[in-house]
């Protein structure tokens, strides 16, 4: 099996007056079982309208039904580049992917299937291993609103260049933030998606020696903005936490 999560931001809507809190939701989640693609809400969607107004998505419209297809949505298909673009070989290495394993999951876990249309993008469910420890990649949120100095800093970046961490109490935009830093200078160069935070916040309370954060690739233009810098971020989760287990990634329906 394997699985991804939907989250949604709350942006600002033409179409209301509400200001926007620019806060993620996780609302749905992903999975392609025995050859069969499964999409369910979360119980987050429900936080979403309730505090933000979210409404269902189009190709999804009923919160409490579950989804099937024996191939994959054309909603998440048309946020996976197709192998016949051209420079498909150089779009691989941004994601650090061979083409025996860019299957449409995997790529989507990787970039997110981002567009600059809407506010959705999709992340990989944090497997746990036996001792506790677990791995993600995302690629670095945040860095177009860091300093000239640290954006100066990101192109010098190089693979296994290790970044220094810090939890951050007050971000102005969601509270709590884990900030990835230049090693040894303190610069902030961006952040971890907010979606991974409350797993990555029982790491760095639990195992703080544990939590790593490794550049896999740094990606200079023309690459798009939002696949820079990949992150591998590593760590460890206590016993009896299981990461992505709280109630705003319960499915709606069975």
């Amino acid at each position: 099996m394997k699985t991804l999560y939907i989250a949604w931001q709350d942006k600002k809507n033409k179409h209301s007056d509400r200001p926007a809190t620019r806060l993620w939701f996780p609302i749905g989640r992903l999975e392609l079982r025995e050859g069969t693609y499964v999409f369910a809400y979360t119980k987050g969607a429900l936080k979403a309208r309730e505090q933000a107004g979210f409404q269902p998505l189009d190709a999804f419209p009923a919160l409490h039904k579950q989804y099937t297809s024996p191939e994959l949505f054309a909603a998440f298909q048309n946020r996976v580049t197709p192998p016949s673009r051209q420079q498909y070989s150089d779009f691989l290495s941004r994601l650090d992917l061979s083409r025996e394993k860019a299957d449409p999951i995997e790529v989507l876990a990787v970039t997110g299937g981002a567009k600059q249309s809407d506010n959705l993008e999709l992340f990989p469910k944090i497997q746990k291993q036996v001792d506790g420890g677990f791995s993600c990649r995302f690629f670095l949120h945040g860095w177009r609103h860091v300093s000239k100095e640290a954006q100066d800093c990101l192109s010098g970046l190089t693979s296994d260049t290790y970044l220094s961490l810090a939890l951050e109490l007050n971000n102005p935009a969601t509270g709590l933030a884990l900030q990835m830093q230049m090693p040894e200078k303190y610069i902030v160069l961006g952040w971890a998606p907010r979606y991974l935070l409350e797993d990555l916040v029982w790491a760095a309370k639990s195992a703080p020696e544990h939590l790593l954060a490794r550049v896999v690739r740094y990606n200079p233009p023309p690459a798009p903005h939002n696949q820079r810098v990949l992150i591998e971020l590593s760590g460890k989760l206590p016993e009896g936490v299981e990461p992505m287990s709280g109630e705003d990634f319960q499915p709606l329906a069975a």
